[in-house]
């Protein structure tokens, strides 16, 4: 084993260093992502893997149009270290996860630009077993600044059982003992792949919506968070009385869930769901979830015999925390759900959207199961346009700001601020260049009154951070 400063060394490191974030490394195609970086990118990964002992790692696309670009500059940079690629092909970001899970190759690679805008891309990365986040992240982003890599030859091979493999453990998993009309929302991502198909290898009656992969996203955004991308959706259900709705992010590891009424169902009242159900068989067990979920979800899972573990916002930190706590679930406000019980433990939608359909086909109410969920006055998550070096500093001024007496304050992850009949959130997003903002309370006043302490402070800030 060589570690060398090879022929990238005179390659002036002049790139954005805001693309390595706290759980992947992600940016803008050609621009942030150029062939010089991916490749040093994949020279870093490469040289990691080889110095734990390992000699190989599964690369994973969406169906992104700069995709087949950065599989071939990050395979070229791990290949040149001696360390193999194993190429699985387009597939949803789950399916990768499931390949390191199933192939017991320890280190994958998903290339996605995940629910971001068309020109981005990014590597959402698993070495020995752990996805990377935080300080992971920065180290190697570290490796690619010191250019000291090790060199070798690997050799690629491909493997295309990962999809069928996929859908063979999912269908054995799931019992529907009433078949469900359902409508899905692929959004051209991903899960065009395999949703549509899956599903109906279940028994479902299944109405398709954008299940023909296109990179460039015409018809919309693919991020079921947003509301407004969920409106085709919510017409296809109520125009065919489907019974339930289901929809997907770029890359198939957030859901998007409309009832039969047309409504949303919001990721935090679908952990309602979710917790009562692994509950009844998993009494006492601990529940993570992050800290934009309504304050609904912990009272629920204390009164169903959880005990509610509440997170920082993201995947990799959600998982890790599955881990720490031996959650047999866990899950985000962005739609990212963790099955750890009859799964192994990653954010999975196309899995998600299979339990859900299972306890709605095994319940008395079926369809109607939604009613029971309690309700308060709450936003949707709001985002604020703000720049990439901006937006941690804004939420540490307001921290040093904020002076609500008589509330529970948690910092785990921005500020979330716990008053009597409702709450309010800001933080920073780590995947985009914007502040998140989330408020809940008992009725739509007391929602407002929040909301307005919060622009009071922002204002001191910035004005311009008060549009919401």
């Amino acid at each position: 084993m060589t570690l060398s400063r090879n022929s990238f060394l005179n390659l002036k490191l002049n790139f954005n260093k805001n693309i390595f974030r706290a759980y992947d490394v992600r940016g803008l195609s050609y621009k942030d992502l150029s062939e010089e970086l991916v490749i040093m990118l994949g020279k870093a990964l490469g040289t990691k893997i080889l110095e734990l002992g390992d000699h190989s790692i599964i690369i994973g696309r969406d169906g992104r149009n700069s995709s087949p670009d950065m599989y071939e500059w990050l395979s070229e940079g791990i290949l040149s270290t001696g360390c193999n690629v194993i190429n699985v092909g387009i597939l949803p970001t789950p399916i990768l996860y499931f390949s390191v899970h199933k192939f017991d190759l320890k280190n994958g690679v998903m290339i996605t630009g995940s629910h971001n805008p068309a020109e981005y891309n990014g590597f959402k990365i698993v070495i020995n077993n752990k996805t990377l986040y935080g300080e992971s992240i920065q180290e190697i982003k570290r490796k690619v600044e010191t250019k000291i890599f090790i060199e070798g030859k690997g050799k690629e091979e491909e493997c295309r059982e990962a999809i069928n493999l996929y859908s063979k453990e999912l269908i054995k998993d799931i019992s529907l003992p009433k078949q469900l009309k359902i409508g899905i929302d692929c959004g051209n991502g991903a899960t065009s792949v395999i949703a549509e198909r899956c599903y109906k290898d279940l028994g479902c009656e299944v109405e398709a919506l954008y299940c023909d992969l296109d990179g460039n996203f015409p018809n919309h955004h693919p991020d079921p968070s947003n509301p407004e991308n969920m409106q085709d959706l919510k017409k296809k259900v109520l125009d065919s009385s489907l019974d339930l709705g289901l929809a997907f992010d770029g890359d198939g590891d957030r859901l998007g869930v409309v009832n039969s009424e047309g409504e949303i169902i919001y990721p935090d009242m679908q952990m309602i769901l979710f917790s009562q159900s692994i509950l009844k068989k998993n009494k006492y067990s601990n529940i993570v979830f992050d800290v934009k979920c309504s304050q609904l979800l912990p009272k629920i899972i204390k009164d169903n015999g959880g005990i509610p573990i509440m997170s920082r916002t993201g995947h990799s930190f959600i998982k890790e925390k599955i881990k720490e706590v031996s959650a047999p679930l866990g899950g985000e406000m962005s739609g990212h759900i963790f099955f750890n019980d009859r799964w192994p433990g990653f954010d999975d939608a196309i899995y998600a959207g299979a339990r859900m359909m299972e306890i709605i086909s095994k319940s008395p109410l079926g369809k109607d199961i939604f009613k029971q969920l309690p309700t308060l006055s709450s936003t949707p998550e709001i985002n604020i346009k703000v720049g990439d070096n901006e937006k941690f500093s804004i939420v540490e001024q307001f921290k040093s700001l904020a002076n609500f007496p008589e509330s529970k304050i948690t910092d785990i992850d921005g500020i979330r601020v716990e008053f009597n009949e409702g709450w309010g959130l800001l933080r920073a997003s780590n995947t985009s260049p914007v502040l998140v903002l989330r408020f809940e309370a008992e009725n739509d006043e007391r929602l407002q009154e929040i909301k307005n302490k919060f622009k009071t402070l922002l204002n001191e800030i910035d004005p311009n951070l008060t549009d919401f």
